[in-house]
């Protein structure tokens, strides 16, 4: 029996734990997707309590943790609620048993252990020790001190093509910030023409740009300044949530209907959608590739299902799930319209549902070509970021292409705790390719693999991003 996150954590193989020791251990953190707050690490904040970084404040916080709590029973006071930070620590203390074989239990040991140096189990019997210490030392581990801990180079917040980017030019001129922090860009506000979000997104964009939106030409103009805003504070990356795939080959005066009928509130049916997103996304593509951006593209969510949660809570509270639609003739459409006029930019295609695995890894080798791993199928993501879900995506991306020019993991985070998982990731990749030296699939030449690993770990992620 192991010990539990012990040395050989996740490694079953004497290829892959030389591998890991020697090659990934110590490389550097490229965060290319995660939902940190710019605020927070422009002030360099200070959590009050581990419950905060933990399980969040003011609606804000791990939904991840929040779905195993609901699930569990635990009323909502004690999950999002006004229950004190000790009340909210000691419910959850009460259920982590119980979330065997889920990765939010060895997550969050995995973080005890690493950020704060306790390695015994939480309980409801360890609870008030495991929470007095990890408080004190939050005292000293402020939210740029998670960063350098486990050496994160480079982070790319979300960012609204709204926002000011004030919090990004304080960090651009602080030189005691250690981590480079760019904004990335998400318009998902804009594309969605069919949602209650669009009318008060795009009069919030006519005040931030000083235009009247009356028209498509208009709101296109005006989403192109705010791009090149992004670009002039280091914005090399978009990314999308397209949930589902929506294209249709249209004209400009066709997807100008359907984007007057959105803003006058009326119902967009499929067919509009597929207009309008695929005319907006074919011309946000042509803007990346003009600025040698990487669009990132997340299908397969199928969100915000409880509708008396979503009115009371909000996006983003755990409510998701998903998405099951088919995506490859869309995709494929979409992705050579852009390639046809040789304006594909480097783009990563993530998937939440397994199923589109192949598709993915298939499509994505038809469009490569002049940039190594141009198109990319992404890491598993959200749901399929766990043991087994990263394991099928390794095979899929080596049964179908090349594993070795993947650019590996991200948080997806919205915690400053969660960069353990980035060891999580590479202790995997390590076993899974000392699985295939042990079975005489590939011959244990360390300097190649030596290579690939630090590659995936971080290497090849700084030279996709780079302009």
């Amino acid at each position: 029996m192991k010990e539990f996150l012990g040395d050989d954590f996740l490694l079953d193989n004497e290829v892959g734990k030389r591998l890991y020791e020697k090659y990934a251990k110590n490389m550097p953190i490229f965060d290319f997707h995660c939902h940190l707050i710019p605020e927070q690490i422009a002030d360099d904040y200070h959590f009050p309590s581990i419950t905060e970084a933990w399980l969040g404040a003011n609606g804000y916080g791990d939904h991840y943790k929040w779905r195993l709590l609901r699930e569990y029973g635990v009323p909502e006071e004690y999950i999002t609620g006004k229950k004190s930070d000790w009340e909210r620590f000691e419910k959850y203390a009460e259920v982590i048993p119980y979330m065997v074989g889920n990765p939010v239990y060895e997550w969050t040991h995995l973080e005890l252990k690493e950020y704060f140096g306790i390695t015994k189990p939480l309980t409801p019997a360890s609870a008030r020790e495991i929470y007095d210490e990890a408080n004190e030392k939050l005292k000293t581990l402020s939210a740029r001190k998670m960063m350098e801990k486990f050496n994160v180079k480079t982070v790319f917040t979300t960012d609204d093509p709204i926002d000011d980017l004030h919090y990004h030019e304080i960090m651009a001129k602080d030189p005691t910030l250690k981590t480079r922090v760019v904004p990335a860009w998400r318009p998902d506000k804009a594309i969605n023409v069919e949602r209650d979000t669009f009318i008060p997104w795009v009069r919030k964009l006519s005040e931030v740009t000083q235009k009247d939106l009356k028209d498509l030409k208009s709101f296109l103009e005006a989403i192109d300044e705010r791009l090149a805003f992004f670009v002039d504070h280091g914005c090399c990356a978009s990314d999308h949530a397209l949930d589902v795939v929506h294209y249709k080959k249209a004209t400009y005066e066709e997807a100008n209907k359907v984007y007057k009928k959105g803003l006058k509130g009326e119902a967009i049916s499929e067919e509009e959608q597929d207009i309008y997103k695929g005319y907006l996304l074919v011309h946000l593509g042509k803007q990346y590739h003009k600025y040698n951006m990487v669009q990132e593209y997340h299908i397969g969510a199928l969100r915000n299902n409880s509708r008396r949660n979503y009115a009371r809570m909000g996006a983003d509270t755990g409510y998701d799930a998903v998405e099951d639609k088919e995506i490859a003739e869309k995709l494929s459409a979409l992705l050579d319209e852009l390639d046809s006029t040789d304006e594909l930019p480097k783009t990563i295609l993530f998937t939440l549902n397994e199923k589109d695995y192949v598709v993915l890894a298939t499509l994505k080798n038809c469009f490569q070509g002049g940039i190594k791993g141009k198109i990319q199928l992404g890491t598993a993501w959200w749901f399929n970021d766990c043991y087994d879900g990263m394991d099928v995506q390794f095979k899929r991306l080596a049964d179908d292409g090349l594993l070795s020019c993947f650019v590996g993991m991200l948080t997806d985070s919205r915690s400053f705790l969660s960069y353990p998982r980035h060891d999580y990731f590479r202790r995997e990749l390590c076993n899974f390719l000392g699985h295939l030296v042990e079975e005489g699939r590939y011959p244990d030449d360390e300097k190649t693999l030596g290579k690939i690993v630090q590659d995936i770990s971080y290497n090849n992620a700084v030279a996709y991003f780079k302009r």
